[in-house]
């Protein structure tokens, strides 16, 4: 089995999943957009992983390369693979499939709860996903729920953290494939944005927390890439 990252930013690569797909015995690949990089044939991969960035959705101006990025992530949802995309990575499937990213009211960055919709989700690849999560963030912007799509999942700062499309695409908000030094790693490129706010934590409460919840959030993580692994078996 082939699984292809893109990556934004040094700082923001597979972590915790590349830990799983190793151990399952997968093909890693990557194309990471701040070197000289070439995409994939489509037909050479199974699963595709987009991660997050600093960059909005939107920057196309700022960032040449998102549109390619785009036509390549709808050609992998048009080909039927299944695709993973976190933070950015969710907001860049949202585009391509049609709906708005925006910037959200509040940050978003710090250990906070994320709470199951009431959304049928049983039979899907977050079937087992938890009734409230304590999850790691690093956001400030949002996006609408697209066409078709299942939501849920929301917190209390930002409505729209989740979705499923056609059980093959899930797109997560929020961080639940971090390590405690990919946490480290956001916090020295990013620590301009943990201004004292309602939704934002600071660098001592980010670390505290994040040896209470780190685990069970990548239980979490290992339980729907189980899940998307039994899907292409």
């Amino acid at each position: 089995m082939r699984l292809h990252y893109l990556q934004h930013v040094p700082f923001e690569g597979l972590c915790m999943i590349e830990e799983w797909a190793n151990k399952n015995n997968f093909d890693i690949t990557s194309t990471k957009f701040y070197e000289n990089y070439k995409l994939p044939d489509i037909n050479n991969i199974d699963f595709l992983v987009i991660m997050g960035g600093p960059m909005g959705a939107n920057d196309e101006n700022k960032f040449k390369w998102l549109k390619e990025e785009k036509k390549f992530i709808e050609k992998a949802i048009n080909k039927n693979k299944i695709v993973l995309g976190i933070c950015l990575g969710a907001q860049l499937i949202t585009d391509v499939l049609g709906s708005r990213v925006y910037k959200n009211r509040y940050k978003e960055i710090g250990w906070l709860p994320v709470y199951k919709k009431k959304a049928d989700i049983s039979g899907t690849i977050v079937k087992n996903f938890p009734d409230k999560l304590i999850a790691f963030h690093w956001h400030g912007d949002t996006f609408d729920i697209p066409k078709d799509a299942l939501h849920f999942a929301g917190s209390e700062a930002c409505k729209n953290q989740a979705f499923i499309y056609k059980n093959k695409v899930l797109a997560l908000q929020f961080h639940i494939e971090s390590s405690m030094k990919s946490i480290e790693n956001l916090i020295k490129n990013c620590k301009k944005e943990l201004k004292d706010d309602k939704y934002i934590q600071n660098e001592l409460e980010i670390n505290i927390l994040s040896k209470h919840f780190l685990s069970n959030a990548n239980e979490v993580l290992f339980d729907i890439l189980n899940n998307i692994k039994n899907s292409l078996i």
